[in-house]
């Protein structure tokens, strides 16, 4: 099986070395996903003006996207997705614990409680949430906007979960505790 390697930037085309440039401005370095997706400048492209779409004007706060991101990497298994969430969860407050307790599908406290059920529910039956899983976003408050906004999120970190599953490549962050 041919085996993926995280290219260097120079290997990439000059569109996926400027958007790489970028993200090493505002992180402090390159993470070995985002440079295997520069791979496609196209994609790395899609993916960050998705994301950055998503957190503007969004339904949910940057640590609610968190929590998503953290429970749809649970349910695709994908253990590069889950170390650097686990550590962007930490930086929005979460604590170990609660990283812990969204990845096993529930939180404390109830309307996240149920976006982090509804996503668990969209990511584990392709897409198909179920009647239960929507009608308890929906009594906990959540709108139609909502709903589109977490569908997507949960197809954007569904993206990165399986370019690591496809990949393999070396995780550059702490891994996450097994749950």
């Amino acid at each position: 099986m041919k085996t993926i390697s995280v290219p260097e930037k120079e290997q990439l085309s000059f569109g996926a070395q400027s958007i790489l440039e970028s993200v090493e401005k505002k992180m402090g370095k390159i993470p070995n996903l985002y440079a295997t997706i520069g791979y496609s400048s196209s994609a790395l492209k899609s993916m960050l003006e998705t994301e950055a779409s998503l957190a503007h004007d969004s339904s949910f706060t940057a640590k609610e996207r968190e929590a998503i991101n953290l429970i749809v990497s649970q349910v695709n298994e994908c253990d590069y997705c889950l170390a650097a969430h686990t550590t962007l969860a930490k930086m929005r407050g979460f604590t170990e614990d609660d990283t812990l307790e969204i990845r096993k599908g529930s939180f404390s406290e109830g309307k996240l409680d149920a976006a982090i059920k509804l996503a668990q529910s969209i990511a584990n039956n392709k897409g198909n949430a179920g009647n239960g899983a929507l009608e308890n976003f929906f009594n906990a408050g959540y709108d139609e906007k909502a709903l589109i906004e977490l569908t997507a999120l949960v197809a954007l970190r569904s993206f990165t979960n399986y370019v690591f599953a496809n990949t393999q490549i070396p995780i550059d962050f702490p891994l996450a505790q097994a749950v």
